[in-house]
């Protein structure tokens, strides 16, 4: 399938800009650029029932947290979401637009999370805060108007990549029980390279781009090899929640992502696996740009409603 024009149209845009390569800049100045081009490309804000911020205590700190609550009355589900940025960039205004858009859509407490980031904080601490996050969430769901027993986590690209191993971490400690995991063209390996990394090279990230945020992020080269970052390695699938996994066709990440679906599949889990052929990394974000953004909510929200047995038709609602 060709790029989607709206895709190309986006690509054109960055290249207008004449910013320079991701991988040439301070994390720094790619937090204040990646906010920037937030601010052009995100939807509209849409207004939902409730926002509050809370900070919560972590290992050797603390974190803010930002909660969505819709309409209606509850108790909601609940959804614990981390956002992307390659664990180096983004923040609780980053994904902001779409996390409203999804509260109404999905009519569910949607929990946004400010874990810290690389490189002054190396991990596992990004996974720490994000696990720790969830366990609160699932401590308090109750105060906070939720239902404990309907917990998801969800991110996006290095998000999607800590959605997936808080699912691990809950499952390995026992604590505390997801109701499904929502990964959006998740990071899950990053012990090799994938043909799609080459193949698709460029498509607003870079193979050195990736290398980039993994030098930043990682403590040392053995950390590729840790199943708490890179959970394709993870011997053991069983026991994880549902998934809805998403790629995109023109993404570096294409093949690592669809290969962490067809690994839960092996294990008998059940998986919503779902291809956009024609979008790029990032589309989620930039959804005031192209119009898959705004399917791609909708689908989260229709497969959250799914898992909180509502009965929603998933095949109509996929790319």
């Amino acid at each position: 399938m060709t790029l989607h024009p709206q895709a190309k149209a986006f690509l054109d845009y960055l290249k207008s800009l004449g910013g320079v390569p991701i991988h040439t800049l301070s994390p720094e100045k790619n937090r204040k650029g990646m906010g920037y081009l937030i601010k052009k490309a995100t939807l509209p804000q849409q207004p939902v029932a409730a926002v509050q911020e809370r900070v919560i205590p972590v290992q050797d700190g603390e974190i803010k947290l930002r909660l969505y609550t819709p309409g209606g009355e509850g108790p909601f589900p609940l959804l614990v979401y981390f956002h992307g940025g390659g664990w180096v960039m983004g923040d609780l205004e980053t994904f902001d637009a779409p996390l409203r858009a999804l509260t109404n859509a999905a009519q569910t407490i949607v929990v946004s999370v400010d874990y810290r980031l690389a490189p002054e904080y190396k991990f596992p601490t990004a996974v720490n805060d994000c696990y720790a996050a969830t366990k609160w969430v699932a401590e308090n769901a109750s105060a906070l108007n939720g239902d404990g027993a309907r917990i998801a986590v969800g991110g996006e690209s290095a998000g999607g990549n800590l959605a997936a191993v808080v699912a691990l971490m809950a499952r390995d400690l026992g604590f505390p029980s997801l109701s499904c995991q929502v990964l959006i063209y998740p990071v899950t390996d990053l012990s090799r390279k994938y043909l799609s990394q080459s193949k698709f090279d460029g498509y607003f990230i870079s193979r050195e781009d990736m290398l980039y945020f993994e030098k930043h992020y990682l403590r040392a080269e053995e950390d590729r090899q840790n199943v708490y970052a890179s959970p394709l390695l993870a011997k053991d699938f069983a026991g994880l929640p549902p998934a809805l996994v998403v790629t995109a066709g023109y993404d570096p990440l294409h093949d690592e992502g669809e290969a962490y679906a067809r690994r839960l599949r092996e294990a008998g889990v059940a998986v919503n696996y779902y291809c956009y052929e024609d979008m790029i990394h990032g589309f989620f974000g930039f959804a005031g740009m192209m119009d898959r953004g705004k399917e791609l909510i909708a689908l989260i929200a229709a497969y959250l409603r799914q898992r909180s047995q509502e009965g929603v038709d998933m095949d109509s609602i996929g790319p």
